[in-house]
């Protein structure tokens, strides 16, 4: 899939888009805190409505005013209004992440339908990204669903088809399936949760099946990495789950913004060194 910047200067003038990308980014902080309560509840099947946000310590409803994206995080130094206990700061990075990769969307010029889908998709991955960290699951009330409406995507961006898709979801999934059903023959335990396989399959989805080995590749590389980096730091001890999801958001989203590019300067590169 390849996403190019080709409606900019149609859909806003070049001399705004600096206003726009602040509105984007003010929109994505707003975005990111609801996020938040993404992480924070769908784990626990918790309503994403009520009750309101209130502090983890002391329960007590935060404010309007304490609950301004960063500001309020700022303001009070990290910390709770009532109970002075400390609030991750984990909760002010999802907000600046999320508006982050939201004005990084923008500037790919996407028709306003496919940057409000691409925004959509960001936001799932990040919030699957935050859950497997903490609870070591992807939710299937996230991939689920966005593996069903995949294909729809071929009537509201260009370059997706329906059968794009569908190789996405059966390659992604599949793919990922039998690899953690040999490891599980192999060494006698389960090595990757089911859910792992249903975020590739998501994954191959919506962003095509050529996304899909790109994503696998650099998923393991950054797992890889990250793991001989705990083993180092753990001196060597072993029993420590890794989450893979967050490997596999951050393979997505760089295939997203220049997966294709990355892959032909690689490619390219045998016939530049000899």
């Amino acid at each position: 899939m390849q996403l190019q910047r080709n409606a900019a200067a149609i859909i806003i003038p070049a001399g705004e888009d600096r206003v726009a990308e602040i509105v984007i980014a003010l929109f994505g902080l707003i975005i990111g805190s609801f996020l938040n309560v993404c992480i924070l509840r769908i784990p626990y099947e918790e309503s994403l409505v009520t009750p309101g946000s209130h502090c983890p310590h002391c329960s007590t409803p935060i404010a309007w005013y304490d609950n301004i994206p960063v500001l309020s995080y700022v303001a009070l130094r990290g910390k709770c209004r009532r109970c002075a206990a400390r609030i991750s700061p984990r909760y002010a990075f999802v907000e600046v992440l999320t508006a982050v990769l939201a004005v990084a969307l923008f500037r790919l010029g996407l028709p306003p339908h496919e940057f409000a889908l691409y925004c959509t998709y960001t936001a799932a991955l990040i919030v699957i990204t935050f859950i497997d960290i903490d609870h070591k699951i992807i939710p299937d009330v996230i991939s689920i669903p966005s593996i069903m409406v995949a294909p729809g995507m071929a009537f509201v961006v260009e370059h997706i088809t329906i059968t794009d898709s569908l190789i996405g979801i059966a390659v992604g999934g599949g793919f990922l399936w039998a690899i953690a059903r040999g490891y599980e023959l192999i060494r006698k335990r389960e090595g990757m949760g089911l859910g792992d396989v249903k975020m590739l399959a998501m994954i191959g989805g919506l962003q095509g099946w050529e996304a899909v080995p790109f994503t696998l590749m650099v998923g393991s590389v950054l797992g890889t990495v990250v793991g001989i980096v705990t083993i180092v730091a753990r001196r060597g001890k072993l029993d420590m789950e890794i989450p893979f999801g967050p490997f596999l958001a951050a393979g997505a989203l760089l295939y997203l913004f220049g997966g294709p590019k990355l892959i032909s300067a690689y490619l390219d590169l045998p016939s530049l060194l000899f």
